[in-house]
């Protein structure tokens, strides 16, 4: 250890020691003492507030703030020794019991009623009651006696505010806490990136100051200037990122498309059997302009499931083709890939069929590229695609191979972007000469300030009205666990809607038996819960069982492609009954006589899967419903949002309880590149106002000094937050 001044790039085992950097690097990824200082604490604790214990989700690694109850000490029934139980609380009322096993009569000592602790573990479930077995814990202040507990670490909560940080089992926050001080003491800051100007004009701290009071606050108004200054650096640093390549973007050269008067798109509105809702022709406005730019459009589309969003990119696809060129759909699985293909034949009807009897003069070919193509039906899409004689293009990821050849790639149309992987959509957009104009597509809808912060280089459009005829959909929880006959009542609920002519999904989260998957997440839980539910071990339970005598199907991810599809026609032609399925049938997939969803273990979803799951029911006349079947008990998280899903059909409502629950760092990108999230402080809710501001100061900056050429600390900070490779994951976005 040193006690020489370190700096940011000073490597963290000259300050901490040999053993204690290793397990900061191998358990936390950080290395170098900037590393340590920017690992911000997760919250603050005061002494003698609680920490809501009852919040608590089994399998959570967490650290509590509590004081202890009552200890007691009983024989172990399986093997010699004694069994320690600590019962610990928060104030509020919630417990949780701290196990210990062996003869560990110190710890019974030292744990005395009264004492106050920070505990860190596992929360494990056993016989109805969470608890930590064998939790680290550090004793704070004074116990109930009087008696100062003689613990090292207690200096590093000697403040009010009690710092809690992002931890590890081997690493816990007070070992943290004592590393930060030790560097801080002989911390040199970097110089500060933020000009001068700005700084004075928005009345934040210093940088210095506030990485101090960020980990040792003096006061919760210190504080509030330091976090508020953290976050700006953040905002700052990815909407500068946006606002440049959204700059450079703008210089870029296009072939415009411009609409042409009597062309396939004329002709195809003229054959529309419905009216464009004032939302889609709107949109239809801003997209047709976009096309008609020697820039390339950059667009987000985003819109409810079932708004209409293929009809729109549909028209967008029909200006490029009416003036050239060739638009590619690229969708998430070859089942929507299909479906898209035989839903856009159906509306071009002979305006699709060029070189068939029957189709219009100035028809043109609508080709699908998929994987599972058989060779010859592969040589003659792959030869009509490079002819130019296929104007619209539709095919998965398989698109994205070598031998697949455009003649004028002009517009690239992205269904559920979040399906793809960067490096993909990127590959397809390099097959045109010159950039092709890209219309991004989600129904996952996006609140404004995460458009502004992951979407910011792109122009966004929502459609928010429904097209007539689309039924609402009821949505319920039935708690199996506590009322196992709710769930007996819903299988014949489900049969009802069957008898009355209808059809019904049956979604679970795993396929089952086989090699792990994309679309289920793993069997195995290591928190004493069973399973997640499968498709292909419920499917014969519920034939045998409470669905005996429908007609039931199977689709997953993991069937053949000619199998998949056979299944998914079936289903749409009325000859299935019953369909249990992955969430391969959450995007897309349009059956409007299939009523009644029923979701089995819906906790293991997300909040906004389960909108996009539900979205597939009420789709027709009929009203749609939606049934969320789960295990988890009243008053826990995971029930808590599924009660938020069961109680509105707002999507954009949803959208921002999904991002309370899920880390907003993600957002940027952090899970599809592999890396660590860099947003710590910056919340996309509630920093609403400051990533505007942030916005409006980067669009000013960036127009005087396009490059930061003049701004060399800004630009290394910048580079710092918002890594390259993250950089690219926004620009591609």
């Amino acid at each position: 250890m040193t006690s020489e001044p370190c700096t940011v790039d000073t490597p963290l085992k000259k300050l901490v020691g040999e053993k204690t950097a290793k397990a900061l690097a191998s358990h936390l990824d950080l290395h170098t003492a900037g590393d340590l200082v920017y690992h911000f604490p997760r919250r603050y604790d005061e002494r003698g507030e609680h920490t809501d214990i009852r919040s608590l989700d089994v399998g959570e690694q967490v650290t509590v703030l509590a004081q202890v109850q009552r200890t007691a000490v009983r024989p172990m029934r399986q093997r010699r020794g004694n069994l320690l139980e600590v019962t610990v609380g928060d104030g509020s009322g919630g417990t949780l019991t701290l196990t210990f096993f062996g003869n560990q009569a110190w710890r019974e000592r030292e744990l005395r009623p009264g004492r106050w602790g920070l505990f860190a573990g596992k929360v494990t479930e056993f016989r109805g009651k969470r608890q930590l077995n064998g939790p680290e814990y550090v004793l704070l202040g004074e116990g109930g006696d009087g008696e100062v507990a003689a613990s090292e670490e207690i200096e590093e909560f000697a403040g009010a505010l009690i710092p809690v940080y992002p931890a590890a089992a081997a690493v816990p926050t007070w070992v943290i806490a004592r590393c930060v001080r030790v560097v801080l003491d002989t911390f040199t800051p970097p110089e500060d990136p933020l000009p001068a100007t700005l700084r004075a004009s928005r009345k934040l701290a210093g940088i210095d100051v506030a990485l101090r009071e960020i980990h040792r606050p003096s006061s919760k108004e210190a504080l509030y200037r330091a976090r508020r200054r953290l976050k700006w650096d953040e905002a700052f640093a990815v909407q500068l990122t946006l606002v440049q390549r959204k700059h450079r973007a703008a210089a870029w050269p296009a072939r415009p498309r411009p609409a042409k008067p009597g062309g396939l798109l004329d002709a195809f509105d003229a054959r529309l059997p419905y009216e464009l809702t004032p939302g889609q022709r709107d949109v239809g406005v801003e997209i047709a302009a976009d096309l008609a730019t020697a820039h390339p459009m950059h667009r987000l589309l985003q819109g409810e499931v079932g708004s209409g969003k293929t009809v729109v990119a549909l028209r967008a696809m029909l200006q490029v083709v009416d003036a050239g060129g060739q638009a590619a759909l690229l969708a998430p699985t070859e089942v929507l890939a299909a479906q898209h293909h035989r839903g856009i034949l159906d509306l071009l009807g002979p305006l699709g069929r060029a070189g068939e009897l029957g189709a219009a003069d100035d028809a043109t070919r609508v080709e699908l590229v998929t994987g599972s193509l058989g060779a010859a039906a592969r040589r003659r899409a792959l030869a009509e695609v490079a002819s130019g004689a296929a104007g619209i293009v539709l095919g998965t990821h398989a698109l994205l191979y070598e031998g697949v050849d455009f003649a004028d790639l002009g517009l690239v149309v992205v269904d559920e972007q979040h399906r793809f992987g960067v490096e993909q959509r990127d590959a397809l957009r390099a097959k045109a000469d010159q950039p092709p104009h890209v219309l991004v597509m989600t129904a996952t809808p996006i609140p404004r300030t995460v458009a502004m912060t992951v979407y910011g280089d792109l122009e966004t459009s929502t459609l928010s009205q429904l097209p007539q005829g689309r039924s609402p959909i009821a949505s319920h929880v039935v708690p199996a666990a506590e009322k196992p006959a709710f769930l007996d009542r819903a299988w014949r609920r489900l049969r009802e809607e069957v008898a009355a002519g209808h059809q019904a999904y049956v979604v679970c989260p795993r396929i089952g038996e086989g090699p792990a998957s994309e679309e289920e997440p793993p069997p195995v839980d290591d928190n004493g819960r069973r399973p997640p539910m499968a498709v292909t071990e419920v499917a014969p339970l519920l034939a045998e069982g409470p669905l005996h005598g429908l007609r039931i199907g199977v689709l997953h991810g993991r069937l053949p492609a000619d199998e998949k599809d056979a299944v998914m026609r079936s289903f749409a032609a009325g000859d299935v009954d019953v369909l249990v399925a992955t969430t391969v049938v959450e995007v897309g997939v349009n059956v409007p006589n299939a009523t009644v969803m029923i979701v089995l273990d819906a906790d293991r979803f997300g909040v906004s899967q389960l909108h996009q799951l539900r979205g597939r029911v009420g789709r027709g006349s009929a009203p749609g419903l939606c049934l969320l079947v789960t295990e988890a008990l009243e008053g826990a998280s995971a029930r808590e949002r599924l009660d938020a899903v069961a109680s509105t059909t707002d999507g954009f409502k949803l959208a921002e309880l999904d991002l309370e629950q899920r880390r907003e760092g993600d957002v940027l990108g952090a899970t599809q590149s592999g890396r660590r999230s860099h947003l710590r402080l910056l919340s996309l809710l509630r920093d609403a106002d400051l990533i505007r501001d942030a916005r409006a100061e980067a669009i000013a900056l960036v127009e005087d000094d396009p490059e930061l050429a003049r701004h060399p600390a800004l630009a290394a900070s910048v580079a710092a937050l918002v890594d390259e490779e993250r950089a690219e994951y926004l620009e591609k976005g």
